[in-house]
């Protein structure tokens, strides 16, 4: 058996007994390894314990008490202290996949927010999903966009739900395509300049991004669909478009911030 095919077999007998007071030893014995990818093999189950307890509390009506319990906590003082310590905000701890490189071992910072529907306003462009042209045409608007001035005048009328500069994906009936809207939170009246469309009310995950633009954001959008989401019970609400938030701040420095919305239903 290949290092890799063992590896495997460790990461399924941990998440198939997580909440089971299974020992090193046992693991090892599926593996014959003590560490995976940066970290312990007993860090890696404490991590994902407490991301799967921290999915239970937001998504079920359990009691605390109970949760702790489950996931191998004497006492809630315990559970408490090791929740804070790793959730100041949702910590998602991904589950380990196994694609020639080990992935997951980043923890994610996200949290989960509900909002009302709110409108934005803005300016938008059709786009292909095909040949990158997203990957190309999306990071020309905002440069374009950005050095026209127009990110100002946008910036002026923002007074919405949500603060910033706000980068909107809408899909279109036709799979290929996309609307990419450069847009504010808006509650007055269009103007000439630009257009509006309303956001439905929905359930959000609210993603950090750190890094300058836009690699730390195409890598944050692999990261989500690629890890996030098949370790999570949640499940992409469809109809209601996905979008970045852009502060009022330079995102192309090293120490920039922004986040990703994306509309879930449990």
């Amino acid at each position: 058996m290949g290092w890799t095919e063992a590896l495997q077999k460790a990461i399924e007998f941990m998440e198939t007994h997580i909440t089971e007071p299974i020992t090193i030893e046992e693991i090892a014995r599926e593996a014959g390894v003590s560490v995976l990818t940066d970290i312990t093999v007993a860090d890696y189950l404490r991590k994902r314990r407490l991301t799967l307890a921290a999915q239970e509390l937001a998504n079920t009506k359990d009691r605390i008490i109970d949760v702790a319990f489950k996931y191998g906590y004497k006492t809630l003082q315990s559970f408490a202290k090791a929740f804070r310590r790793q959730h100041p905000l949702f910590n998602s701890y991904n589950r380990l996949l196994i694609r020639v490189q080990i992935k997951g071992a980043k923890p994610m910072n996200y949290k989960i927010v509900e909002k009302n529907s709110f409108q934005v306003t803005g300016q938008k462009r059709a786009f292909s999903m095909m040949n990158n042209e997203t990957i190309e045409g999306i990071p020309a608007m905002w440069k374009e966009i950005n050095e026209g001035g127009t990110t100002d005048r946008l910036l002026k009328l923002s007074d919405g739900e949500v603060s910033g500069i706000l980068g909107i994906c809408i899909k279109q009936e036709e799979e290929s395509r996309i609307d990419y809207w450069i847009a504010v939170s808006y509650e007055g009246s269009a103007s000439e300049e630009f257009e509006t469309i309303g956001i439905p009310a929905a359930k959000w995950v609210v993603f950090e991004v750190h890094g300058p633009m836009p690699n730390a954001m195409q890598q944050m959008w692999k990261q989500i669909y690629a890890e996030w989401f098949p370790s999570n019970s949640y499940k992409q609400a469809q109809g209601i478009p996905e979008f970045e938030r852009y502060p009022e701040e330079d995102p192309y420095q090293d120490d920039s911030y922004s986040e990703i919305w994306i509309p879930i239903k449990s």
